[in-house]
């Protein structure tokens, strides 16, 4: 009796990562040791930048807010305390967001806070 490979399904999975390898340079977008290599590689790097991704954007909005309260007298740790002392309940985006595009507002909310 003649070995029994499932050839559908080892296809299926090869043309898979095949399909993922669009794009690259060389024999990785089409030999299929290579391209399963690399596929595998972009994949672990996709994984771990999509959490770095988070902690890049906190320190963006950190140094955005902290730039803006140092123009107006306060350190960002002194207004992120006070901030959370009188109740405001805004999140570092909106307030990097505020400092960038509307300083008068984050104006306003150095005012309310200080």
């Amino acid at each position: 009796m003649p070995r029994s490979v499932n050839a559908v399904a080892s296809r299926a999975r090869r043309k898979r990562v095949i399909k993922l390898a669009k794009g690259y340079w060389g024999r990785r977008k089409n030999a299929w040791t290579i391209a399963k290599n690399a596929v595998e590689r972009a994949l672990q790097y996709a994984y771990r930048d999509r959490k770095a991704k988070k902690r890049e954007f906190r320190r963006l909005w950190i140094q955005r807010i902290n730039a803006a309260a140092k123009m107006n007298g306060l350190s960002y740790s002194q207004f992120m305390g006070k901030l959370a002392a009188s109740g405001i309940e805004l999140n570092r985006k909106v307030l990097a967001d505020l400092a960038m595009n509307n300083p008068e507002a984050f104006k306003e909310i150095l005012k309310k806070v200080a």
